[in-house]
């Protein structure tokens, strides 16, 4: 079974872009959510370390950006 995937995000954002398409291209759901339109998920992205984005969530790992980390969480999520 396919584990959960958050992408915190924002409209306009290159590498979150990158980031889904990459996912979509995987066949990996993925649940976006938008920084910038829900406070909340800022205050997610800064537990997790993070003060930008893209932050990438499988189970309790996350990566930010669009680099080599983000091919280790694509592997979990297949898991």
């Amino acid at each position: 079974m396919k584990k959960q995937v958050i992408v915190y995000s924002a409209e306009g954002c290159i590498e979150c872009s990158m980031v889904k398409k990459v996912l979509t291209e995987e066949n990996i759901p993925f649940e976006v959510r938008d920084v910038l339109t829900n406070p909340e998920y800022q205050k997610e992205v800064e537990k997790y370390g993070f003060l930008g984005i893209p932050v990438t969530v499988v189970e309790d790992k996350a990566v930010k950006g669009f680099n080599n980390q983000l091919q280790e969480l694509i592997i979990l999520a297949k898991k």
